[in-house]
């Protein structure tokens, strides 16, 4: 009796510690409110470089969570895969500013609904509207390397980095959608130079990976050269395997916009 109430104590202070970690990652996101010039308010999380070097430049990585973590705590668009630039490791082998906005309840970041053949409106939506205004709020106040901007997403927020690129196509360096809940494929053209790497896994029941899979081929019918990765038998959580994938953050980060503009 007496090791078992041993080995329970000690089971638990390791439970404790794995919590207190994850907690502690959390807490490197700094919680901020952007308002914007007409009165708009966007909760976002973020994070800096640990140790920036005086006159060096950074990249600029926004990260667009999925639909079920909408609303106005400021905590839950943390819940899937953007912890992953706030560990140790990655601190030290990748040192950028994140920007994880939440978008509020009953909005989306596309422009239009959730569709297989959805055409985005020309006016964004109001959160991404707010958010582009945020990314030109930062490029004056943080040493943000503007050739290394990248945008990525799951699921809701994969709709939303098509979206995104699509509105400012010469902007960012790079994205990577991630179960995108959808694309507007009559604009793939305007994207076509664009690196892209896409993942979705075959088993999907809320986003068919087929919805993807007609994505890559209109990008690459436009002149396109996406990376497109398939996991076999994962649902639509197949963000675990994408943000886990450290090739995939080679590639990210060694992607580089020559030309950027608005």
């Amino acid at each position: 009796m007496r090791l078992s109430i041993a080995v329970m104590a000690v089971l638990g202070v390791l439970g404790l510690s794995r919590f207190a970690a994850a907690d502690e990652i959390d807490d490197r996101f700094e919680k901020k409110v952007f308002t914007t010039k007409d009165g708009g308010k966007l909760n976002y999380r973020y994070l800096a470089p640990v140790a920036p070097k005086t006159g060096e430049k950074y990249p600029l990585v926004i990260f667009l969570h999925g639909g079920g973590e909408r609303g106005d705590d400021n905590t839950l668009q943390l819940l899937h895969g953007v912890k992953r630039f706030a560990q140790d490791d990655f601190l030290k082998q990748y040192p950028c500013y994140v920007i994880a906005p939440q978008c509020p309840k009953d909005l989306i970041w596309a422009s239009r609904k959730f569709s297989e053949e959805a055409a985005y409106q020309d006016e964004p939506s109001v959160p991404t509207k707010m958010l582009m205004e945020l990314i030109d709020s930062l490029e004056t106040t943080l040493a943000i390397d503007t050739h290394r901007e990248y945008v990525t997403g799951l699921s809701m927020g994969g709709f939303g980095s098509w979206d995104m690129a699509m509105r400012q196509p010469h902007r960012f360096a790079a994205i990577a959608p991630v179960c995108p809940a959808g694309s507007d494929f009559s604009r793939m053209a305007s994207i076509k130079h664009l690196p892209v790497w896409i993942f979705h896994g075959d088993a999907d029941t809320d986003v068919k990976v087929e919805r993807t899979l007609k994505a890559v081929a209109a990008l690459k019918a436009a002149g396109g050269n996406p990376v497109y990765t398939e996991y076999p038998g994962v649902g639509h959580n197949c963000w675990n395997q994408a943000y886990s994938d450290l090739k995939f953050y080679e590639w990210l980060f060694a992607q580089k916009n020559e030309k950027p503009a608005k």
